[in-house]
């Protein structure tokens, strides 16, 4: 059994736990849930080793264990696949699998790798993970990368797995394959601490659940004893209502972007579809079926190899990402924060304004006006109740969820015309997925922005789009229209959107 006793931690200006006590049984999945700034990333970086507590100690087997680094928990058999994927894109799936434990032929030193592919196979196998050894993790899925993370631990004879958001950006069939491998883990003994924002996973999955609140354990119940209302008010201390968003009023006989035929050898085949004033206009399908392609590319981060593109009636010709902001005023919010959406070790102030950098400097002196950067900043903070200390707080230090609305803020505060959001709730917890849903339906609805919603999340894009395009391997396959109709139930949506996945 994993313990951990009276555990507090705290960093400048913020105490991040305070006396935390929670066990996690052997053979058990955990689901440990709150909102962002909870303390569930803190608490997973005490336990993996990343992080030493302020006070309080964690008890493994019995046995008192100080970890001084993330090195010390592996060795206790202790391992973390985080929410972000992280691989080394060149090298090879057996590689990463046995990355701290490459077998050496005797006293020479050289690397033995048909060993190595041949133990790191067990393992992939273990997972499921359907692909040869040699092959270079940049070509695998977000799927197949996630499953390589959670062969890494076993690989490391894991006894406690630390999963932090694992289906972030998958579909539902691929999360329906890891959640068969996970429960025939828990069946081996290996011990699950799983932390999402998706309700429907946790009673799905988990065994019992811990729900922090501002640092602190409100406390833990078995998953059948608990509902989802019960759930939510022990995590944000009030009932949290959701009701249907009701109809987008969408100006059909204005045509903000026009697409047609547009196309990029290998990725995107003849794309062709418009996208009205007021309209959030939804492109679903799995990961990798083209739909942040065709985004990328209409921002001009990817060549076009053919097709054409209008921008209010007229033809658009971006060549790059700064033609698709300053001339023509589209913005991409990137499912990628960490890599691409944010400078982590910059300021929120910095985050949130850089896009409108050009419009703040001084004609004569060159220089960004302090003034105006400051209200920018507040009123974005303020709108999308970004929790951070101040403005000068670097963005590294926020949890994931209010790092993914200074992202969102980023383009907000540039006033762009034409939005695509990727993934935008993707490591956000139901309250601020509730306030990022508003948001997006305000936009549309009373700033009459033309919105496209790139989601993984079948829910998600069904409450927010009143049109959803389908892809498949590059093409779109299907649309389904009058999806925010609130006579139409989930269920006949989704079924519809299935049948063109087939």
């Amino acid at each position: 059994m994993l313990e951990l006793r009276n555990l507090s931690k705290s960093f400048p200006g913020v105490k991040a736990l305070d006396d935390v006590s929670v066990s996690f049984a052997p053979g058990e999945i955990h689901a440990l849930v709150g909102e962002n700034g909870a303390g569930k990333s803190t608490l997973m970086k005490l336990i993996s080793g990343i992080y030493q507590p302020d006070a309080g100690r964690i008890v493994f087997d019995g046995k008192p264990l100080r970890f001084r680094s993330y090195h010390d928990s592996l060795r206790a058999g202790i391992d973390i696949v985080y929410q972000e994927i992280q691989i080394v894109p060149e090298n090879t799936v057996a590689e990463s699998i046995m990355i701290d434990k490459l077998p050496t032929r005797g006293w020479t030193g050289i690397i033995d790798w048909r060993k190595v592919n041949a133990t790191a196979l067990e393992y992939m196998r273990t997972v499921q993970l359907d692909v040869a050894p040699d092959t270079l993790m940049k070509h695998l899925s977000p799927a197949q990368k996630r499953l390589t993370q959670i062969a890494r631990a076993l690989s490391a004879d894991a006894k406690v797995i630390l999963l932090d958001e694992p289906t972030s950006a998958l579909t539902e069939h691929e999360a329906d394959n890891l959640f068969g491998i996970l429960r025939r883990l828990k069946q081996q003994g290996v011990t699950l601490v799983f932390v999402s924002h998706k309700f429907e996973e946790v009673f799905a999955l988990c065994d019992r659940a811990s729900v922090l609140r501002d640092g602190r354990l409100i406390g833990t119940r078995p998953i059948a004893e608990l509902t989802r209302p019960e759930l939510i008010q022990m995590m944000i201390g009030r009932e949290f209502l959701e009701e249907h968003m009701g109809r987008v009023s969408v100006n059909r006989n204005r045509v903000v972007l026009k697409a047609e035929r547009v196309t990029q050898r290998g990725r995107i085949h003849d794309a062709s579809f418009e996208l009205h004033e007021g309209e959030i206009l939804g492109f679903y399908g799995l990961v990798g079926a083209g739909r942040t392609e065709l985004a990328r590319t209409l921002i001009g981060e990817q060549c076009m190899d053919g097709g054409k593109v209008w921008i209010d009636g007229a033809r658009a010709h971006i060549r790059r990402i700064g033609d698709s902001l300053y001339k023509y005023g589209m913005g991409y919010v990137t499912d990628n924060r960490k890599e691409e959406g944010l400078f982590l070790e910059d300021t929120v102030r910095s985050n949130v304004t850089v896009a409108v950098w050009p419009q703040l400097v001084h004609r004569l002196t060159r220089y960004i006006s302090g003034r105006r950067e400051d209200a920018i900043a507040s009123e974005m903070v303020a709108g999308m109740s970004i929790r951070t200390p101040g403005f000068a707080s670097l963005v590294e230090h926020l949890s994931g969820g209010n790092q993914q609305k200074v992202s969102v803020a980023k383009w907000l505060a540039a006033d762009c015309r034409i939005l695509i959001v990727d993934e935008p709730t993707i490591g956000v917890d139901v309250a601020a997925k509730g306030q990022i849903h508003q948001l997006l339906r305000n936009l549309a609805e009373k700033q009459r922005k033309a919105i496209i919603l790139i989601s993984s999340d079948m829910p998600e894009i069904i409450k927010l789009a009143n049109r959803i395009l389908v892809f498949r391997e590059g093409r779109i396959v299907g649309e389904v229209d009058d999806v925010d109709n609130p006579e139409k139930r989930y269920d006949q949506l989704s079924l519809a959107i299935g049948n063109f996945l087939q």
